[in-house]
């Protein structure tokens, strides 16, 4: 099945040359800055619908993650795929496009470490938060490392899965919406950016990179963002959660609440791990109401 991603996907997207790598990104709309990140193995397209309801009052930038979407996917060699790496780019591109004014973050999946990293970097900057099925802290202490990521991170099974079968993309797509299963058609949109071998580096570095344990790489450096979230007690902050993710579940969900008990919470019991995706009907609108009401 041929796929027209522009029917889906009407954006027109900008680049920033990161030291020879290209980092595609969308900058929708004016007003005041909305940055949305995605996770894995997802790209950009996840917020389309977001996008779409919110550029005619603010300012959306929507990066793809290197290795992710339409930006470049470099080999190791030319690009270090790790949550620190990641963080410094999200900074300059915000840099970059010297934006004004409080800045919202919209955070799903790994999005949830890179945003938080950078706003523990910038707590002044940041104004409110969205959390759709995310974190922001280590493996809460109920729940165990899903089987299917262990191997995904640490066998050569799982690199074969991965890279050889684009397993992780393809898994995703499937059974991210619970709900409302995506179409075939959305699906090929999901998995579109990693089309080969070379194409699926980043699903497999994001995995690769998750860490568990002291002295892992990365382990201080999510210590040290869990450590500074007080500093957002005080924020605007809703979270959107559906409770069916077989990674991100209401452990996650609970651990977010005991941090921010002020925050405006919608469970979905029966949404997935995409829930923008699974519950747009839903979600986009609350998420715009939450935004208009706390402006």
């Amino acid at each position: 099945m041929a796929i027209d991603l522009k029917k889906h996907y009407p954006f027109t997207g900008h680049t920033l040359d990161l030291d020879g790598i290209s980092y595609h990104y969308l900058d929708e709309g004016a007003g005041e800055p909305v940055v949305m990140v995605h996770g894995n193995p997802s790209w950009s397209f996840y917020y389309r619908n977001l996008v779409l309801a919110l550029r005619d009052r603010y300012r959306c930038i929507v990066p793809d993650h290197i290795g992710c979407g339409f930006s470049d996917k470099p080999g190791d060699d030319r690009y270090d795929y790790t949550l620190s790496r990641r963080v410094d780019d999200l900074e300059r591109l915000i840099d970059h496009l010297q934006l004004t004014g409080k800045i919202t973050l919209v955070l799903h999946d790994w999005g949830g470490m890179i945003g938080m990293a950078y706003a523990s970097r910038h707590p002044e900057r940041i104004g409110r938060l969205v959390l759709l099925n995310t974190a922001a802290f280590h493996l809460p202490k109920e729940k165990k490392f899903p089987l299917g990521l262990k191997i995904c991170r640490e066998t050569a099974l799982g690199t074969l899965l991965v890279r050889g079968f684009n397993a992780f993309s393809v898994g995703a797509s499937i059974v991210g919406c619970k709900k409302n299963p995506m179409s075939a058609e959305l699906q090929l949109a999901y998995r579109s950016p990693y089309n080969s071998w070379q194409n699926r580096i980043a699903t497999l570095r994001f995995v690769q990179d998750i860490p568990l344990a002291p002295g892992d790489r990365n382990y201080e450096l999510v210590s040290e963002v869990a450590a500074g979230l007080y500093r957002f007690y005080q924020l605007p902050i809703a979270i959107f959660w559906g409770e069916l993710d077989f990674v991100f579940d209401t452990t996650f969900l609970n651990e977010w609440i005991r941090r921010f008990p002020k925050a405006e919470v919608h469970r979905y019991p029966d949404g997935g791990h995409y829930i923008l995706e699974d519950m747009k009907e839903e979600v986009v609108p609350l998420i715009a109401k939450f935004l208009k009401e706390t402006d």
